[in-house]
């Protein structure tokens, strides 16, 4: 059950600064936390959570003209922090776009919540104060990988009108509207089927024991990063890379990890897709994706016809890290589209 584990959990920035900030990080319960407040700012969600927000405004002052319009909030995917987006946030912020990066509630540095919220309907509330609390106003572009695309459907779900009023663009990467319960992690169907029977129970009864989880951790170093390489990318990545990864999923409580595992597997928005329908939409999927396959991101394009697929080539799960010029490229292409397609809106 330890690989599965990490099959369901993959991904972390590999950008140095980030990676020495992490090493110190607390699990803030308080919005008043004196160490939030000096890394980045506070987002209460609606059952009172913290949720730590860090804004990258664009370079220069109010007279630059080459501050984009549009904010983009960058949402991550599960078991991971808003480090993963290192590269793409640097990205959009030398292009001039003002970017927000949130941890997701019992990630990063935000806070927990009561194991029941862990769902991913919840998640789409908590986007929606951070996008009241810290994109007030203004075009909106959202983009979401893995969990993070999945609470961006609920989001919509929830918030259509939000969508319809300021959202010129959303990119759903490596994500899925539904049917992950059929999915075997590339272990076989009958292997799979076990993963899923034992999986949250499974992950619970270890947080009681997660002390000896974490030795266990140490004496298995080698296996572990197999397993994180294997869930996680589609080829070759420098080990680094693998290292910081699995740090991060084993820096989330395991509790959380398994509190999360339903929600992910009853999750079913292909309904909630239809609020997506008219904006610019990006879609981006390996073709080496064990966690949610390939299929997942062709179903959403066949139900979003005037979305653009994008399938990268012998790539994993976790693309903002395998592929970082190539998200980045796509997404900057994808933004600009967004931009002229809300002009031409305008214009009408």
């Amino acid at each position: 059950m330890a690989a599965a584990g990490v099959a369901t959990a993959a991904g972390v920035g590999t950008d140095r600064a980030l990676r020495a900030r992490r090493k110190d990080r607390a699990v803030l319960r308080s919005a008043d936390d004196p160490e939030l407040e000096q890394r980045g700012s506070v987002v209460v969600a609606d059952d009172g959570v913290p949720l730590y927000v860090e804004i990258d405004e664009p370079a220069g002052n109010s007279d630059n003209t080459d501050a984009k319009a549009t904010t983009v909030l960058l949402v991550h995917g599960y078991a991971h922090s808003q480090a993963v987006w290192a590269q793409q946030r640097r990205d959009m912020h030398e292009a001039g776009y003002r970017v927000v990066c949130v941890d997701l509630r019992g990630h990063g540095r935000s806070g927990e919540g009561d194991d029941p919220s862990y769902t991913i309907a919840q998640l789409g509330r908590d986007l929606a104060s951070v996008v009241e609390q810290a994109i007030p106003d203004g075009p909106v572009a959202l983009v979401g990988h893995s969990m993070g695309g999945m609470a961006l459907m609920a989001l919509a779900e929830q918030r259509p009108e939000l969508v319809r009023d300021r959202v010129v663009g959303v990119a759903l990467i490596s994500t899925s509207a539904g049917g992950l319960s059929e999915v075997n992690f590339g272990l076989g169907k009958q292997l799979g089927a076990v993963v899923h029977r034992l999986g949250p129970g499974a992950v619970a009864r270890a947080d009681r024991q997660q002390n000896a989880f974490n030795t266990a951790r140490l004496l298995g170093r080698n296996v572990e990063s197999a397993l994180v390489h294997r869930y996680s990318f589609g080829g070759p990545v420098p080990k680094d890379v693998i290292r910081d990864l699995a740090e991060m999923i084993f820096g989330t409580r395991l509790h959380v990890i398994g509190a999360y595992l339903p929600t992910l597997m009853e999750h079913d928005r292909k309904a909630a897709l239809s609020a997506f329908e008219g904006v610019e939409t990006l879609i981006m999927h390996g073709t080496r994706d064990r966690m949610t396959p390939i299929a997942h991101g062709e179903s959403i394009a066949r139900s979003l016809p005037g979305a653009e697929l994008v399938v990268v080539k012998r790539a994993g799960h976790v693309l903002p890290l395998e592929t970082p010029e190539v998200v980045s490229a796509q997404l900057l292409a994808f933004l600009e589209r967004a931009e002229r397609s809300a002009q031409e809106q305008d214009t009408k």
